[in-house]
């Protein structure tokens, strides 16, 4: 059996890039390390390149057990645009607030692997693998400034948590094997057209739900995500907000309208609940917050109930706007945690209060931090609105009670932030000095309001890629 190594292309060259980065921190003199971020950087680039240029170089590993289509291609994309953007965004929080730079740089190249690695997977082993990466990196990420009692306390939570989910969703694609006998997705789906819905895989389904409900941050399992999101290290914050949301989307959709979508009857409406509960609970429980990190993490709850639509619709409609609203919030929310993490550069405080005055501080960050949460609350013209659209679109006709939720909970996330625009437009600094953000913190946070905007006004090409590679889905 030939074996073709060229679909590898994208892993390979962040394993080496990863690798590098790691070897380089050990040699090089500390004076120098600061540079390692610039290479991650040139070299996450590199490996970007080489994934768009390939990305219509697609087929299959192992008899299925890798996949590399169009649909992957889009979230390996999305994943290294992330990548780049919050460590670009972040050179001067690094070199001021985390030490060792050639870990935290190496493991942020070895996280973005494994969210590579699952938006391939088409066995369970792999899909496995990949999300272990994925989430031990994250684990050392959000533990970084171990120094402090709150990163190391989110640290230890997000170990025992993802630990457990971990063990969960193992179990779970366990009982699916169980009542499948393979762990190729795609055959999967075979058996389970032949077979039926038997106990034994309702439960693993089941399982499966609650294992992922974690990584996506989604009510009933999204007890770890406030916590972790104000003591982790705040570009942690933002990769895990996009990254590992995203890459965890990407598995379900794989999972579940891949593998299960026969059984569609059995979990659309458990899909459906958790997807009104995140919007719900993570909406209202965002409005009493005064730290802006845990506001955001209830409102990144809160988008994860709004994704979870596009798989309830388990169609090809739902898929594209799964991928095209991720992809927009991977902009909105990196836009946002960037000014945060700018700001405590300069107060050392995540207080919506101390935000004070931010637009005669830092004029770009406060329009940048505007754009990027009316963008989240899906005000028009931004991209928030389009990819909200997309979203509920697709569940219209089976399940309008959904859509109702989901607009007056949009209306109510406007509440909670414009707190945090009136704080910075109105009221009057305690300290009037300027905010200075540096070369790279200027490019990213320009890059995002621009993609925010754009993608709002003009989503025709991107929309489109999204519908490709949603029809690439169903090809295997």
């Amino acid at each position: 059996m030939s074996f073709d190594f060229s679909l590898l292309t994208t892993e390979l060259a962040m394993f080496v890039l990863g690798l590098t980065t790691f070897v380089l921190g050990l040699v090089v003199p500390s004076g120098s390390r600061r540079g390692l971020g610039s290479f991650a950087v040139l070299g996450l680039l590199l490996v970007l390149g080489i994934t768009v240029v390939n990305r219509s170089h697609q087929g299959e590993l192992l008899n299925g057990m890798y996949l590399v289509d169009g649909y992957a291609a889009f979230f390996k994309i999305l994943f290294l645009m992330a990548a780049i953007l919050v460590i670009f965004g972040s050179f001067r929080y690094v070199d001021q607030h985390v030490g060792n730079h050639f870990e935290y740089y190496s493991t942020v190249i070895f996280a973005t692997l494994g969210m590579i690695v699952m938006a391939s997977a088409g066995d369970f082993i792999t899909l496995y693998l990949g999300m272990e990466l994925m989430t031990i990196s994250f684990i050392i990420l959000v533990a970084f400034r171990f120094i402090e009692g709150k990163s190391l306390e989110a640290g230890i939570k997000y170990l025992l948590l993802a630990a457990m989910s971990s063990a969960v969703t193992l179990y779970g694609l366990s009982l699916v094997y169980g009542a499948t006998g393979t762990i190729i997705i795609g055959q999967v789906a075979q058996a389970v057209a032949g077979g039926g819905a038997s106990p034994l895989l309702i439960v693993g389904l089941t399982m499966l739900v609650a294992g992922l409900g974690f990584k996506v941050a989604a009510v009933p399992f999204h007890m770890w995500s406030p916590d972790v999101y104000e003591g982790a290290p705040t570009p942690v914050t933002s990769f895990l907000a996009v990254g590992s949301k995203a890459a965890s989307f990407a598995v379900l959709l794989r999972l579940f309208i891949g593998g299960l979508a026969e059984l569609h009857g059995q979990w659309a409406m458990l899909v459906a609940v958790l997807a009104a509960l995140s919007m719900l609970i993570g909406n209202l429980v965002a409005i009493p917050q005064t730290n802006i990190k845990r506001m955001l993490a209830y409102s990144s709850i809160a988008q994860a109930g709004y994704i979870l639509v596009g798989l309830v619709a388990a169609t090809e409609a739902g898929i594209k706007g799964v991928m095209f609203y991720a992809f927009l919030y991977v902009f909105a929310t990196v836009g946002a945690f960037t000014v945060v993490a700018a700001v405590y550069n300069k107060i050392h405080s995540d207080e919506i209060a101390d935000y004070a005055g931010l637009v005669q501080r830092a004029p770009l960050a406060a329009t940048v931090m505007l754009v990027c949460l009316l963008s989240m609350a899906g005000i028009p013209p931004l991209a928030g609105f389009v990819g909200k659209f997309y979203l509920f679109k697709t569940v219209v006709e089976g399940y309008m009670w959904l859509v109702y939720l989901g607009l007056i909970m949009s209306m109510v996330s406007v509440y909670y932030y414009l707190r945090v625009v009136l704080v910075m437009f109105r009221d009057d600094p305690k300290d009037p000095s300027p905010i200075e953000l540096g070369s790279a913190t200027t490019l990213t946070l320009f890059i995002a309001l621009v993609t925010t905007i754009v993608l709002g006004i003009y989503p025709g090409p991107l929309a489109e890629v999204a519908n490709m590679a949603a029809q690439s889905f169903f090809l295997h």
